[in-house]
């Protein structure tokens, strides 16, 4: 009731007043936040682009076939398609393996190369995994350097400082991830999407992620996509304003995301991660074991139980964000910019507030 009265209430910062409603610890009645699962009210059945993606190419991106996908949207956000988790026995365990081991590696960049010396974190995978087994439920235990991981940028690197990408910071984009999210955007009729820079979050129980659009990107004509695995969210989608209330609605592990169009450019916030609704340590969709017989071409590898038992740890009180992003148009140069070299670091430990001084002025994570 609360949550309804403050929506229908709008004016001057209703998106931050729904922000910190959900961002309570106890805003135990979550009614009025939409469930995909559940489809009904605001929610409709999307169409998508079945025969824009081969059942063999969303086979190799550890995909279900396009044609047993669901997809909804929601009155009122032209362009925005949710997509309840569409992959395949198994999969998810290889994009949380490359989120924790692969893809934090050098040359990407990361939070904590805001206070540590490169050769501290050359290899965060290393110099985690036996504390990450042996950790047990004390609070009071050290935490190791992939707990403390924030955020990783790939591609085009985003700078904190100024808002934007540049030419002159950039390295090889993930090739599994560039292949997944082309499947995606080609599905929900966004074929040709390239795939040119991605951030990474994050999240603890006690993290957030603060109001805000993306909006650096310097071609908007294409899609944000957004994937999430591990423990659940609220997420609030607002409008072209703050003063609009935001519509609050569960991520669980799996479930994609796409903001295009009109739905490109709004406000919106994670306030809250949540416990897996199972009320299990992990979603059973991250219990399944990937089939051992993958297709010719496939980007999923097989992980080991040694470093799935290192993920399994990690994902039982965390959850994790891949954010794709297309930045320029084919054929679009950056501006040509002075007096920056394009690696301004950034922003956020939320309310850990473990972070120098530095990093809370560019805090992305809480308002």
């Amino acid at each position: 009731a609360v949550a309804a009265a403050l929506t229908r209430e709008g004016g001057e910062d209703a998106f931050r007043r729904l922000f910190r409603f959900y961002r309570q610890r106890d805003a135990s009645d979550l009614r009025g936040v939409v469930d995909f699962s559940v489809p009904g009210g605001q929610v409709f059945r999307s169409q998508l682009s079945i025969s824009s993606v081969s059942d063999q190419d969303a086979c190799r991106a550890g995909l279900q076939p396009v044609s047993q996908w669901k997809a909804y949207g929601l009155n009122g956000y032209p362009g925005f398609i949710f997509i309840p988790n569409p992959f395949l026995p198994g999969c998810q365990r290889h994009w949380v393996k490359q989120c924790l081991k692969l893809y934090p590696q050098k040359p990407n960049v990361c939070n904590l190369d805001l206070h540590m010396a490169p050769e501290k974190t050359i290899d965060l995978w290393g110099q985690s995994k036996e504390q990450l087994r042996r950790k047990g439920s004390s609070k009071r235990e050290p935490r190791s350097l992939l707990e403390k991981l924030r955020w990783v940028t790939l591609g085009y690197h985003y700078n904190w400082d100024t808002k934007k990408y540049s030419a002159n910071h950039h390295t090889p984009f993930p090739s599994d991830l560039a292949f997944l999210s082309e499947q995606v955007a080609a599905a929900c009729g966004f074929r040709g999407f390239q795939a040119q820079a991605g951030i990474l979050n994050y999240y603890h129980f006690d993290s957030s992620l603060g109001i805000h659009v993306d909006e650096s990107e310097l071609d908007h004509s294409w899609p944000l996509l957004s994937f999430s695995f591990g423990q659940s969210s609220i997420f609030l989608l607002g409008g072209l304003k703050r003063e609009e209330a935001p519509t609050a609605m569960f991520m669980h592990s799996g479930d994609i995301m796409v903001m295009s169009g009109f739905s490109r450019l709004l406000y919106h916030a994670v306030p809250r991660v949540l416990p897996n609704p199972e009320g299990t340590a992990l979603p059973s969709c991250l219990d399944q074991a990937l089939s051992s017989d993958l297709p010719v071409g496939s980007v999923i590898e097989h992980s080991s139980d040694e470093d799935w038992q290192v993920c399994a740890k990690y994902l039982q009180s965390s959850r994790i964000n891949m954010t794709i992003r297309q930045v320029l148009a084919e054929g679009q140069k950056f501006p040509e910019e002075s007096g920056t070299d394009g690696k301004g670091q950034a922003p956020s430990e939320d309310s850990q507030r473990q972070e120098n001084s530095r990093a809370k002025r560019l805090k992305l994570n809480t308002e």
